[in-house]
């Protein structure tokens, strides 16, 4: 009797194909194509599309409002500029953008001689008691004074990984790490805002906790 073939083995090498391939499917690629054309109605689609995010990386990186709206606003600059040139298959735009924000952020970082240590001391409040938005948006600063105050390359991790919302994968592949080292990273990250927001009521803080393989 002969020996039977079995097919596993090429199913298996198609599900690498398949999985392969989606991982580097490219969402924004017909949008970034469009706007190579010159298309204004995919150029307005990106801005809203990527603006956004651009920017709230540049805040919680910065910490500056007005440095982060001219780092989101040049990296879409760039990449509307890249679209006419842009490979499709090569690596994700949206990843690729990441990568441009995050160094026109270390430009600034790098640039800023010294780090400003004196912090504007809280006014007694002699008024009625703030409402909910108010007490959000102080809940707010205190945690970016929290994320702004870790090294910068776990502010970096934690940034990628839970307010962008790029996986480890992603997250490791932009800082140029291992997945270990990131996940040293926001580890430590991780740790060391739980112990400087400990104050807070219980699930003030952000989530931090876990990660996205």
């Amino acid at each position: 009797m002969g020996t039977v073939a079995l097919p596993w083995p090429s199913r298996l090498t198609a599900c690498r194909e398949r999985d392969r391939l989606a991982s580097v499917a490219d969402p924004d690629e017909d949008l970034v194509r469009r706007v190579g054309q010159g298309d204004p109605a995919a150029i307005q689609a990106l801005v809203a599309r990527k603006l956004p995010r651009m920017l709230a990386l540049a805040q919680r990186m910065l910490g500056d409002p007005v440095e982060a709206e001219d780092v989101a606003q040049d990296a879409m600059l760039r990449a509307w500029k890249q679209a006419p040139r842009w490979t499709p298959g090569r690596a994700k735009f949206d990843t690729w953008l990441h990568r441009v924000a995050l160094n026109l952020c270390y430009d600034r970082l790098r640039r800023r001689r010294e780090v400003p240590t004196e912090i504007i001391p809280d006014r007694p409040d002699e008024g009625p008691l703030p409402d909910r938005d108010l007490m959000t948006a102080q809940l707010g600063a205190q945690v970016d004074r929290a994320l702004a105050a870790l090294p910068q390359r776990q502010r970096e991790a934690i940034v990628l990984c839970h307010y962008q919302e790029l996986t480890n994968i992603e997250a490791a592949g932009l800082m140029s790490v291992s997945i270990e080292a990131l996940e040293s990273l926001l580890s430590r990250g991780r740790r060391t805002l739980r112990q400087t927001l400990a104050h807070l009521a219980p699930g003030a803080g952000p989530v931090v906790e876990g990660g996205r393989g």
